[in-house]
């Protein structure tokens, strides 16, 4: 991502958060008439975040080198961010390095011993997710759950892609508006982390080319960690799954997750994963050895 192209991407998430907060909520007096913009003015902000109106503006436009740490806080605290939103601004504000040309980020690897780990799930669906949500493994009943991500050309190993362009989808994912707003905002964090990923361009490309939601909610710069919570599901086989997921971040590669899904003891849910489990039986063979992912 190029220096012009990050201060596009701090410009466009400073006012999406800007539009949400409104005069109420950051303690500001009402005055009369009509206001022209939804949220907070520039101005309101800038006083929120203790700068000068002059110095918020060239910030939103993407035109201050550096930013301070404080300034970023004080605007982080003016534009009520969460945890989340308030690491992207530092990612977007002070990026690490600028100038690099786009290439797809490095390819990944799956350590032997993670896919012996997943083998080892046999009643509980389990994958690792890569870089752009890329699907770099999963165990038989994460496949049977969802897709057979193995068979599928591997550059189409993609949850997103699944989510949006899978006809499936739709009907499995119960929730499927919310899932799908949660898969554009995990994209929209990792495009912060890693700007100058090809892959996630073309990716990005496509999905807003061949769909109308993702294109509308990619524009609205929502950003969100996966770290735990519940999915819930409409098997075709087995029927509703109210499912707990927890997404273990690996320590020598953090763009590499392990997510676990889970039904509560005792629950319909824990009775319909030992349904699929018993309806997928050895025809699915055990987990591949080790392949790469990119």
């Amino acid at each position: 991502m190029t220096s012009g192209a990050r201060g596009d991407e701090l410009r466009e998430f400073l006012r999406s958060r800007r539009a949400r907060v409104t005069p109420e909520q950051a303690g500001l007096p009402l005055h009369a008439g009509r206001r022209r913009v939804p949220g907070l003015r520039r101005e309101e902000a800038a006083l929120l975040a203790g700068v000068s109106a002059d110095y918020y503006v060239r910030l939103e436009r993407g035109t201050v080198r550096n930013p301070s740490a404080e300034v970023l806080e004080g605007v982080a605290r003016a534009l009520h961010l969460d945890a989340t939103e308030r690491a992207h601004l530092f990612r977007l504000a002070r990026p690490a390095r600028t100038g690099a040309r786009r290439r797809p980020a490095p390819p990944q690897r799956v350590r032997p011993g993670l896919y012996r780990l997943l083998a080892t799930l046999d009643t509980t669906p389990a994958m690792i997710l890569g870089h752009r949500m890329d699907v770099l493994a999963a165990n038989p009943m994460a496949r049977a759950l969802y897709t057979d991500f193995d068979a599928l050309p591997y550059r189409e190993r993609n949850l997103a892609r699944f989510v949006f362009l899978a006809p499936e989808a739709r009907e499995l994912l119960a929730d499927w508006e919310r899932a799908a707003q949660g898969t554009v905002a995990a994209l929209r964090l990792y495009a912060g982390r890693h700007p100058e990923d090809s892959r996630l361009s073309e990716l990005v490309g496509e999905l807003s080319v061949r769909d109308e939601d993702f294109r509308q909610w990619w524009a609205a710069h929502d950003v969100l960690e996966y770290t735990h919570g519940t999915k819930l599901y409409r098997h075709p086989l087995v029927g509703e799954l109210a499912l707990e997921y927890e997404s273990l971040t690996l320590p020598d590669d953090p763009d590499q997750a392990l997510y676990v899904y889970t039904a509560e003891p005792g629950s319909l849910s824990e009775q319909g994963l030992r349904l699929l489990a018993g309806l997928r039986g050895s025809a699915e063979g055990s987990v591949p050895g080790v392949t790469a992912g990119a």
